[in-house]
């Protein structure tokens, strides 16, 4: 097991309103947590499990953020419409969209077949897509961050996640396009990229663990918590100036030559 980080909360984010997909676990649950310890109120979206769901919010409960279940598939237009209905009735409007839905199914660059590849194109683009004209209204005169989630696939050639890859490449450039559009109006628009995370759950084999923990110089793989600080961090008005950028957080996994 990694050692994981503690979370403390931000100053500059109490009172302020959010919509996390993807919320009720791992990378997703680890951000609603971040932002309701620092003050933040958060929509746990989620597509299907309910059991989880409910967990999440057990799990957030006490925090000076309140936390509240938001159901819908996002990569669906009209059941992220209605999870933004549901933000806008509970807010009035919205200061933080955190993208946190992918698709991947593994697969070398000579053996993916079209089908797989588009849904990891429609879960990584349909959401930011289908949601930034609602969300320039929601955000307007509020200093908006829209932030989603990538990884170091977009860029490097990671084997068997050539579908994810290239979708995340997609989203990066997306990220661009829409900072360019809503810098005008306040609102932010990055994306916060990072290699393999230890979730804790024991899904990566510990000898994968250890072999990526040598590589990265900061001694172990990232966690959860990790990535949720560094979205916290975009959400500051200390922030406001990062526009557009790909932030890599992912304890120095990139840096060596081999």
């Amino acid at each position: 097991m990694t050692k994981t980080t503690n979370p403390a909360p931000l100053s500059g984010l109490d009172g302020r309103s959010a919509v996390v997909t993807g919320a009720t676990r791992g990378v997703g649950l680890a951000v609603a947590r971040k932002l309701c310890l620092s003050g933040t109120d958060v929509l746990l979206n989620y597509a299907h499990d309910d059991t989880a769901a409910r967990e999440a919010v057990r799990a957030l409960d006490g925090l000076p953020g309140n936390a509240v279940l938001a159901k819908g598939d996002v990569a669906d237009t009209a059941a992220l419409q209605k999870v933004l209905d549901q933000a806008e009735e509970r807010f009035g409007g919205l200061d933080i969209f955190v993208h946190n839905t992918a698709f991947f199914r593994p697969s070398a660059a000579l053996d993916v077949t079209p089908v797989p590849v588009e849904r990891a194109l429609s879960v990584a683009l349909r959401p930011m897509l289908s949601a930034a004209p609602r969300l320039a209204k929601l955000m307007a005169g509020r200093s908006g961050r829209i932030i989603a989630l990538s990884s170091i696939g977009a860029r490097r050639v990671v084997p068997r996640y050539v579908g994810a890859g290239m979708a995340k490449a997609a989203l990066e450039a997306l990220v661009r396009y829409l900072a360019v559009e809503l810098a005008g109006s306040g609102t932010t628009v990055n994306a916060i990229s990072t290699a393999k995370i230890d979730k804790g759950d024991g899904a990566v084999p510990p000898e994968v663990l250890k072999a990526f923990a040598l590589r990265t110089p900061a001694g172990r793989l990232t966690t959860p918590d990790d990535v949720a600080g560094v979205v916290a961090l975009l959400c500051t008005p200390e922030a406001a100036w990062i526009q557009g950028q790909t932030i890599t957080a992912d304890g120095g996994f990139e840096l060596p030559a081999a």
